[in-house]
């Protein structure tokens, strides 16, 4: 288990600072300056209020609305959170939303990773470039580490996704964080379309989709024993589709591998894999360069790209609204182990 904690000087006399790209006043804090405001009557007594229309929020600024109010919630609820942040396109949502929630301040919480060993090394720069602009704790697990201690053993099949579920539970309960966020999305996967937006997790870290708490329109029941914790989700309801048009609105950086580029692959189980250190054809799998892109990220070894000629924000949003496949059923050979793959690793403390 290793730590890198990076914290900015903060000058409590100085004036706040400007906001963030892609991060907005509110229109309580622009006030009657907004172009749209009705002014008061110039003569006369009068009893009418005159209320300027503040119109209706788009599908966009809704979703943005219910997951910041899930983060301060959880904020509030909870002693000690943390954000689960993997340098994947969901999870960097996830810390926009949280800087903009807390914005002019410091985000509250440290980000915690799983390091599986067979991350994209892209990705893995682009976590800790993040975490340095930021001023962020980040707490990383070893998958690695519990291999080497003997107390985790590779698959026969060679991907180390599955065996995080460990390493995450240990990061959980050495820092005694009593939630954790999550970017997972109900459009994903069955398993995740049933779980509650504050989803507990026992002594041991697992989850019981038999037994969950009803969530009646914003009020969301944090409550949990000593050893328990709970899992996060605020961009539930958000689908792949809301994910691009927001990153594309809020001008969001990602990693480089999700737009289209060159990159020798080979064909497996009808999934294009990358060639590396953890990730080799057979003999008979034939290597060849194609401009691809990948719809998520996950493990070299486990993760396939798709051909694409998407090479701004822009395309993969046309691209993603003309698909009719999840990302995830088209991409990862982890959730196709069994039918109930998914379900199975979150029973046991998967993300």
């Amino acid at each position: 288990m290793s730590n890198v904690e990076t914290f900015a000087a903060v000058d409590p006399d100085a004036a706040p600072a400007p906001a963030p790209h892609g991060i907005r006043p509110s229109d309580d804090a622009r006030g009657s300056d907004r172009p749209d405001a009705t002014p008061w009557a110039a003569s006369g007594p009068t009893t009418e209020a005159r209320v300027s229309s503040p119109g209706r929020l788009s599908s966009l600024d809704t979703l943005e609305s219910e997951a910041i109010h899930i983060i301060r919630e959880v904020v509030a609820e909870f002693e000690k959170p943390a954000l689960l942040f993997s340098g994947g396109k969901d999870s960097v949502v996830m810390l926009h939303l949280a800087t903009k929630a807390f914005w002019p301040g410091k985000v509250p919480f440290p980000v915690l990773h799983v390091d599986t060993g067979h991350n994209f090394p892209e990705v893995l720069a682009f976590r800790d470039r993040t975490v340095e602009r930021l001023g962020l704790k980040l707490v990383v697990g070893s998958v690695q580490e519990f291999i080497d201690s003997g107390e985790l053993t590779e698959r026969a099949d060679g991907t180390r996704n599955p065996l995080q579920t460990v390493p995450l539970l240990d990061a959980i309960q050495r820092n005694k964080f009593d939630a954790v966020f999550g970017g997972g999305r109900r459009d994903e996967d069955k398993a995740r379309a049933k779980e509650r937006i504050l989803s507990l997790r026992d002594e041991f870290g697992q989850w019981d989709p038999r037994n969950q708490r009803p969530e009646l329109w914003n009020l969301y029941n944090g409550r949990h024993t000593v050893g328990q914790h709970v899992r996060a989700f605020p961009i539930s309801n958000w689908t792949e589709l809301d994910i691009w048009r927001y990153i594309e609105r809020e001008n969001i950086e990602l990693p480089g591998l999700y737009y289209a580029h060159e990159r020798e692959v080979y064909a497996r189980d009808g999934m294009w894999r990358a060639v590396g250190e953890v990730s080799l054809p057979r003999p008979d799998e034939t290597v060849i360069t194609k401009t691809v892109r990948y719809r998520t990220v996950g493990d070299m070894s486990c993760t396939g790209a798709v051909e694409s000629n998407a090479y701004t924000v822009a395309d993969v949003v046309v691209e993603v609204a003309a698909s009719t496949l999840t990302e995830r059923g088209a991409t990862r050979a982890d959730d196709r182990i069994s039918e109930a793959a998914m379900e199975d690793r979150k029973k046991d403390g998967y993300f």
